[in-house]
C-alpha cells in the first residue's frame, strides 16, 4: 500500500512538471463536479447532468464527483480531468464554456464559448453548455497511458517481489515483532518533533508561517483533497494521516518534509 501511495504521488509530481504537454488524450477519465461555482445548489438546472452526458457522447469516460469513482483515482488523482463550466454571462445573453484542468488545476483544454439570448434559466444554460461542447471539434479522444508511467509501475512491482521473496526466505523474519517495536517507538519521537506551521489565507492558497515569524511555504490549492502546490518550488504538499509532507527538489534532489500544520 505504501508503494503504491509513494509511485502515485511520484506520477503526480510528474505530470506538474510535464503539464504544458497534456492533451485530452492523456488522461483516463473526467469527473464533473456536482455544483458549479456559479450555481447554489448542486446539479442546479440538471448542468451537471447535462455536463456528464455531453461529454459521455464525445467518447470519454465520465463521473459526477458524487458517484462512486474507480479505485485507481484513490491513489492517483490525476488519472482523471476536471471539468468546470465557466459562466461569462451578460445583461443579454448566457455564454458558457467548459475547461478541462489537470489535478493541479492546470487548464489543458477550453472549448470556446457556447452562447443563447433565451431568459429562461434551464433552457438558456441547456443550449450554452451544448453549443460550448459541440465545439470541441478538434477532440477526437482515444486514451493513451504514458509510457513513462507504465515503466514506473512495473519497475515497484519487481521492487516488492524481490522485498517479499526476501521476507519469506530470511529466517530473520522471525524478529519482525521486535522490530516493529523499534520502530514504532522511532515514529512516536518524530512525531513529537515536527515542526509546527500556521496557515494564514491568501488568494488561491495559504502562506504557512513558523513561531518566528517566518514564511516557510507558499501553496496553492488544487481540485485534490488535501494536496497543494508548492509555490517557487518543483514540489508539493500533502496530508498523510495527522500530518503534512512536503516534497520538493532543490539543487537536483528530493527533500522530504514532515510538518503539523494548524490551518
Amino acid at each position: 500500500m505504501i508503494n503504491k501511495i509513494l509511485l502515485g504521488l511520484f506520477l503526480m509530481i510528474c505530470m506538474f512538471a510535464n503539464a504544458q504537454k497534456k492533451s485530452v488524450n492523456n488522461y483516463k477519465y473526467i469527473i464533473v463536479p456536482e455544483k458549479f461555482d456559479f450555481l447554489k445548489k448542486a446539479d442546479q438546472y440538471q448542468t451537471s447532468s447535462l455536463t456528464k452526458f455531453l461529454l459521455q457522447k464525445k467518447g470519454f469516460t465520465v463521473f459526477l464527483s458524487n458517484e462512486e469513482l474507480p479505485s485507481e483515482l484513490a491513489v492517483n488523482k490525476c488519472l482523471a480531468l476536471y471539468a468546470k463550466v465557466v459562466d461569462k454571462s451578460g445583461m443579454l445573453a448566457v455564454r458558457s464554456a467548459v475547461e478541462l484542468r489537470d489535478c493541479f488545476n492546470n487548464v489543458v483544454y477550453t472549448s470556446q464559448v457556447g452562447k443563447t439570448k433565451s431568459k429562461e434559466y434551464k433552457k438558456a444554460y441547456h443550449q450554452a453548455i451544448r453549443n460550448a461542447v459541440s465545439s470541441m471539434q478538434d477532440v477526437v479522444y482515444e486514451y493513451k497511458e504514458e509510457p513513462i508511467q507504465k515503466e514506473e509501475v512495473i519497475i515497484a512491482k519487481n521492487i516488492s517481489d524481490k522485498v517479499v521473496k526476501n521476507v519469506v526466505i530470511s529466517p530473520k523474519v522471525i524478529e519482525t515483532p521486535l522490530v516493529k517495536d523499534k520502530i514504532a517507538k522511532k515514529e512516536s519521537i518524530l512525531s513529537k518533533e515536527l515542526k509546527v506551521l500556521y496557515a494564514q489565507e491568501k488568494n488561491n492558497g495559504f502562506q504557512l508561517v513558523n513561531t518566528k515569524p517566518e514564511v516557510v511555504f507558499m501553496i496553492l490549492k488544487t481540485n485534490v483533497k488535501d494536496v497543494f502546490i508548492l509555490k517557487d518550488k518543483n514540489g508539493i504538499l500533502y496530508k498523510n494521516g495527522t500530518h503534512w509532507i512536503a516534497e520538493y527538489y532543490k539543487n537536483n534532489q528530493l527533500h522530504t518534509e514532515k510538518y503539523q500544520i494548524k490551518f
